[in-house]
């Protein structure tokens, strides 16, 4: 038998009216609406944080470009900027 790991979750009384109303609405349970909110939050968690590493990837593999193309925006090297 194959046992999932539970979370006991605590609401408010609004929001568990709310969430009877919004699974009686769609036609669901409160159980499959809270843990089809928390899936798609975690699906969106994982998109933004494999996005922001391509990211990363793309802006190492072109640094040479941004800083050629944006040269206002890059760290001063050591010596420059205002003396103290």
């Amino acid at each position: 038998m194959w046992v999932m790991p539970a979370l006991n979750v605590e609401f408010s009384d609004r929001e568990l009216e709310d969430l009877r109303q919004i699974a009686k609405e769609r036609g669901t349970s409160m159980k499959a609406l809270v843990r089809e909110a928390a899936a798609a939050d975690i699906a969106r968690h994982r998109a933004l944080q494999e996005g922001a590493e391509a990211f990363r990837r793309f802006f190492a593999a072109h640094a040479d470009e941004f800083a050629a193309a944006f040269p206002d925006d890059e760290p001063p090297t050591k010596g420059e900027g205002r003396a103290a």
